[in-house]
């Protein structure tokens, strides 16, 4: 096919203001080890959240675009790619899959360059390195694909690969978000129990319970380490997973578990919020330790994941509670902020 020369793009121009949308030239032809995908729906992950607001400092790599899970259909792919071609629909990811890792496409804005990296999915169109794509059959939900990119792949990747939860073994989900939803679903699908699901906001809440949370704790009317207690008792928790990045909910979840109690840590801190521990239960088998997303393995997990789906043996279209086009990226986003999304939010290309 012939190269589309412009398309419509959400831009990270600087930190702590909306995103600008706006025209973005693509470059002329693909390079070695690139895919040029058709985007049909992206998700807003809480990372991007934390790159507008500059949760890791400075960004050195402005302006940028931003996204890194989406669903859509390749349209091209460059020289020595072999793993997807023309037509295929696909998750686009930022675990590395299978393929090439080809260099990052240099697109332009304003005539000046435009900065991508290896999968960017604020966009009409996407040049990702082909192990950021893994196929998936023909005639998927391509709403659903789109969550396989980083919301499912990371909250069972958690469970699977980062707690390793075992049946019966209690577990608490601070933080109740797109990601925070999948690991309850997760936790329910291995066995675990109690699930306990724990946020500021009663219809996240409410939501966790239909994907398997068997208690639920509003943190902020409730004293959460009370009401864990009154399930648990002292000391008798397994896994405590954090999704917040907040120093002083890690530090009760190090506080709560159990002397081999292990704490996962999803959410990232903002640079300079450091967490204080008392470090010598760490000497007798207590575990903290942190998850790059769920540790996953897209080209083959994805698979995996999305045949659950087809059996029915998970939720995710019950995960999307909202749709947004790109040109109202920045009110999906202040929603998310404010607590208004329940689930996972999808723009709508």
């Amino acid at each position: 096919m012939t190269m589309p020369k412009t398309m419509k793009a959400a831009i990270l121009v600087e930190q702590k203001k909306p995103l600008v949308i706006d025209e973005v030239q693509l470059p002329e032809s693909l390079e070695i080890g690139q895919v040029l995908v058709k985007v049909h729906y992206s998700g807003i992950c809480g990372s991007q959240l934390g790159e507008i607001d500059g949760a890791k400092g400075e960004d050195k790599f402005l302006p940028h675009l931003l996204g890194h899970e989406a669903s859509g259909i390749v349209q091209a792919i460059g020289l020595g790619v072999k793993h997807v071609k023309p037509g295929d629909i696909v998750v686009l990811h930022w675990r590395k899959g299978l393929g090439i890792e080809g260099v990052p496409p240099i697109y332009k804005w304003r005539n000046q360059k435009l900065n991508a990296g290896w999968i960017a999915t604020f966009n009409e169109y996407a040049i990702v390195a082909e192990n950021r794509v893994t196929p998936i059959p023909s005639g998927s939900n391509m709403e659903v694909a789109a969550l396989f990119g980083c919301a499912v792949t990371t909250g069972f990747g958690v469970i699977e690969n980062n707690a390793k939860v075992k049946i019966g073994e209690s577990v608490v989900v601070f933080g109740a978000g797109g990601v925070g939803l999948n690991i309850v679903q997760a936790a329910n699908l291995v066995g675990a129990y109690p699930v306990i699901a724990i946020d500021i906001f009663d219809n996240r809440l409410a939501l966790a319970k239909e994907l398997g949370a068997t208690h639920l704790i509003n943190s902020k009317i409730n004293n959460a380490k009370q009401e864990i207690e009154k399930i648990l008792g002292v000391n008798n928790l397994d896994h405590f997973i954090d999704n917040t990045g907040q120093p002083v909910i890690i530090e009760l979840g190090y506080q709560i578990t159990k002397p081999q109690g292990k704490v996962t840590l999803v959410g990232v801190p903002r640079k300079g919020n450091n967490t204080n521990i008392y470090s010598l239960p760490l000497h007798f088998g207590k575990i903290i330790s942190g998850s790059q997303g769920g540790e996953a393995i897209p080209n083959q997990d994805i698979p995996r994941y999305h045949n659950l789906f087809n059996a029915g043996r998970i939720k995710l279209s019950e995960l999307i509670t909202e749709k947004f086009i790109l040109e109202n990226i920045n009110d999906a986003i202040e929603r998310i902020k404010i607590g208004k999304i329940t689930g996972r939010v999808l723009v709508k290309f």
